[in-house]
């Protein structure tokens, strides 16, 4: 190579040293959508940099051993920087694991102590407590109840329930809003480009981390399933901006994110490879072959790293973990088919009425959340006391529920006993009534909720409660054709495998997810021989919720909460772009125009960008201009140019003015693309050379090529190229005149004021007035109530 061309590169290496600049100041705003194709531009000119300079590293005029070191050194920086990413992905994967045990094992001494108390040691729960009996509840002198009174028992438990909600709630309202909810609607939005700072710092992370088990413990309907994947992308983020590839690009730490969200889901059900495809799934709109390896690598540490530290002791990744080895029988799919019926009515009931009490929470409720938690969490506890199957934690309930009559063992015996299968019936029955109600109201409270597991819990004792009743038909008419293939076999019916199948129903119906409930339910019991029944049950619940119309609850609160995103759905609007599109824009001319003006249209208007169009009144299409970058050219600019607020400014190129030319040599793509990645200095270097004298020029940062359509495209093909391509805004222009922009709230406006679905007999209006006459009629109650009490005291 020359010694021109080697000064050549060490030219542009000292350059593109200094051209990380803009990078670390241009940062998205809060509640804003990234800009795929800039963010895009940004990695591409960063690889650039780095080809360069590791190119440089070893171009000059050194001895031959010196350029062949040097050679080695580039090579094992490229292999470094390759193997940095799988190093962050098993670092978080691990940190995700350590969590979820910690997690894990505080959840059940925290519900254990509202029951009783270890003497040999107060912060053992109860199956530590009496690990070396075998029925802990009639033999172990060690586990102490609080009380022998049943009125005492209950009491201490609602006091418990009560205070662990209050605290949980109280921490959520002080320090960490962002931590109440499931997280599972914002992270969908926050892979698909949103922005939400601080809802995966610190803060949230730690708020979430120790209020997550408070909440379970207290006994309310709601789970740790959903929480616990927004835990994981929160230790995730926190992770990888650690390290400046992944701080500095938005793209590359989504990529770390989906991983986090797979291995969230594989730690909380103990399945790694349905991780995977919930992230495909349900989280991540654009799923590379690349971020799938990844996302398995890191779910597959996180459960290693789960299963080592082992929290429950019995080698399995969660508590209700089964494994059935009798097989089923075809006489059994009539009643498959009821479960699947079941889980997505369940999804639809529950999906509607529990949008409906959203809305009334944040009409009536929105400033009491530590109250609302409290009275919620005490009237779960009073009224679930009584029944076992609500009494305890759901998860400990599913592992009873799960189980095969063999081994049963404890309060729940009898649960297998003939003389007993009918008032089991009823407790069962009661259960998944009062549960179906609690998880309606509770889910959406302002403290870590999820819906996973309190859903597998409803679909369980339902379908044990239809398991009971299919062996007492069983037990009643042995002789029957249905059940010639029995051969007069005890066992044949195995309620537990109809409680499984009715938890995947349930779980399916409420998230409509298919694929991945097949493969966790796999993982979770290891027994291939009932996949055919999973898939029977879950496409029986996937026709009841598409014959309904129901949506994914998570799909549901991102339209409900407003979240810039857009469903994967074909649906034809059969109405062009110019319906939804913007006509009222907030525009600059390509000359004509003074800071001044530029100053003021940044300090009235609120738009993330402004069309540049030309200074004749024609409105013909220039370019596009982002608002940070005026920020930051009008910055700069003050610093090295005598500028005030009458200095004309410029948005287009002189033909004449060679330093275009150059800008596109040093900065390839720059001219067709935002002008993102240009340091201070060389920033200055244009301005002083392009600026003619009293005249500042802004064309360098001006996307001369920004993404356009006619205003006769079909509004779904606009969709399209916002999924696939990911602009922050497309512009309308016909003939070449600008006539209006779109972005992806407009669309998502439109699609919902003027072509919404239609409107179920039961309004959300005609439901608020019902609840609302409800309440008022309560509340009148109460303080008469509270009234007549006073009375009395006084006399």
């Amino acid at each position: 190579m020359s010694r021109e061309r080697a000064a050549e590169y060490h030219h542009a290496g000292s350059s593109d040293e200094r051209d990380e600049g803009f990078e670390q100041i241009k940062k998205y705003e809060d509640f804003t959508t990234i800009d795929w194709i800039q963010d895009a531009i940004v990695e591409r000119n960063r690889r650039l940099r780095t080809a360069r300079k590791l190119h440089s590293s070893y171009v000059g005029h050194g001895t031959r051993w010196e350029v062949a070191l040097a050679w080695t050194w580039s090579k094992l920086t490229i292999f470094a920087d390759g193997a940095q990413s799988w190093f962050v992905v098993s670092l978080v994967g691990a940190c995700i694991g350590v969590n979820a045990a910690l997690i894990s094992i505080i959840t059940a001494w925290l519900s254990d102590l509202k029951m009783g108390y270890c003497y040999d040691g107060w912060w053992l729960n109860r199956q530590f407590c009496c690990w070396e009996i075998e029925n802990d509840d009639a033999s172990c002198d060690s586990w102490h109840r609080w009380s022998t009174a049943l009125p005492v028992r209950w009491f201490v438990y609602v006091i418990f329930a009560g205070t662990f909600c209050f605290t949980a709630a109280h921490l959520v309202r002080s320090i960490a809003k962002y931590a109440a909810g499931s997280g599972i609607s914002e992270i969908k939005c926050i892979l698909g480009g949103f922005i939400m700072k601080g809802y995966l710092g610190f803060g949230t992370f730690f708020v979430k981390s120790i209020t997550l088990p408070l909440v379970i413990a207290s006994g309310l309907s709601v789970g740790k399933e959903g929480p616990s994947v927004h835990v994981a992308c929160c230790i995730g983020n926190l992770v990888a901006s650690l390290f400046q590839r992944y701080s500095l690009s938005q793209g590359k730490m989504r990529e770390i994110l989906t991983a986090s969200s797979a291995a969230g889901v594989a730690v909380a059900f103990g399945s790694p490879i349905g991780g995977v495809l919930f992230s495909i799934e349900e989280m991540s709109s654009v799923f590379s072959i690349k971020t799938m390896w990844r996302s398995f690598f890191c779910a597959l540490m996180a459960t290693v790293t789960l299963s080592a530290m082992n929290p429950y002791r019995s080698g399995k990744l969660v508590l209700f973990q089964v494994t059935y080895d009798r097989d089923w029988h075809f006489f059994e799919v009539i009643f498959f088919v009821i479960l699947g019926i079941f889980g997505g009515l369940y999804g639809a009931f529950v999906v509607k009425f529990n949008l409906q009490v959203a809305a009334f929470r944040r009409k009536h409720l929105g400033n009491f959340p530590v109250s609302e938690a409290v009275i919620l969490a005490t009237i779960t506890a009073m009224v679930g006391y009584f029944n076992r199957f609500i009494r305890i934690d759901m998860t400990e309930s599913m592992s009873v529920l799960f189980r095969e009559c063999q081994g049963m063992e404890g309060d729940y015996d009898s649960i297998c006993q003939t003389s007993q299968q009918w008032p089991m019936v009823n407790s069962l029955f009661i259960a998944t009534i009062l549960r179906l109600g609690l998880v309606v109201i509770s889910y959406g409270c302002k403290v870590p909720a999820g819906i996973f597991v309190p859903s597998m819990a409803i679909g369980a004792t339902f379908g044990r409660m239809v398991g009971i009743m299919v062996k007492a038909l069983y037990k009643a008419y042995p002789e029957s054709s249905m059940f010639a293939v029995c051969q007069h076999d005890p066992q044949c019916i195995t309620p537990g495998t109809y409680a499984f199948l009715g938890a995947a129903a349930a779980l399916s119906g409420i998230m409509r997810l298919t694929v991945t409930v097949v493969v966790i339910m796999f993982e979770l019991t290891g027994a291939l021989t009932y996949i055919l029944p999973t898939m029977i049950v879950l496409l029986a619940t996937k026709a009841v919720g598409d014959f309904l119309g129901t949506v994914g609850i998570a799909d549901e609160m991102i339209r409900f909460s407003g979240y810039p995103f857009l469903e994967a759905d074909d649906e034809a609007y059969n109405v062009p772009v110019s319906r939804a599109m913007k006509t009222q824009l907030h525009t600059v001319p390509a000359s004509g125009i003074c800071i001044g003006d530029v100053e003021e249209r940044l300090k009235t208007t609120n738009v993330k960008g402004f069309p540049v169009v030309s200074a004749d009144g024609q409105d013909v299409l220039i370019g596009y201009i982002d608002r940070s970058e005026l920020r930051y050219v009008l910055d700069r600019a003050r610093r090295v140019q005598n500028i005030s607020s009458t200095t004309p400014c410029s948005f287009t190129s002189d033909q004449d003015d060679h330093i275009q030319i150059e800008f596109q040599v040093d900065f390839p793509g720059m001219a067709t693309g935002p002008a993102v990645g240009i340091d201070e200095d060389i920033s200055m270097e244009i301005l002083e050379t392009t600026a003619t004298p009293g005249v500042l020029k802004f064309w360098p940062w001006v996307n001369q090529t920004p993404l356009t359509v006619s205003p006769q495209l079909p509004l779904e093909i606009a969709m399209q190229m916002f999924k696939r391509m990911g602009p922050r805004v497309i512009l309308v222009e016909d003939r070449g005149v600008l006539v209006g922009l779109i972005t992806v709230k407009d669309v998502l406006r439109f699609t919902l004021t003027e072509h919404s679905k239609t409107c179920s007999p039961w309004s959300e209006a005609e439901f608020d007035g019902i609840i609302e006459e409800v309440w008022n009629w309560t509340s009148d109650k109460f303080y008469a109530f509270i009234s007549y009490c006073r009375a009395l005291v006084r006399r």
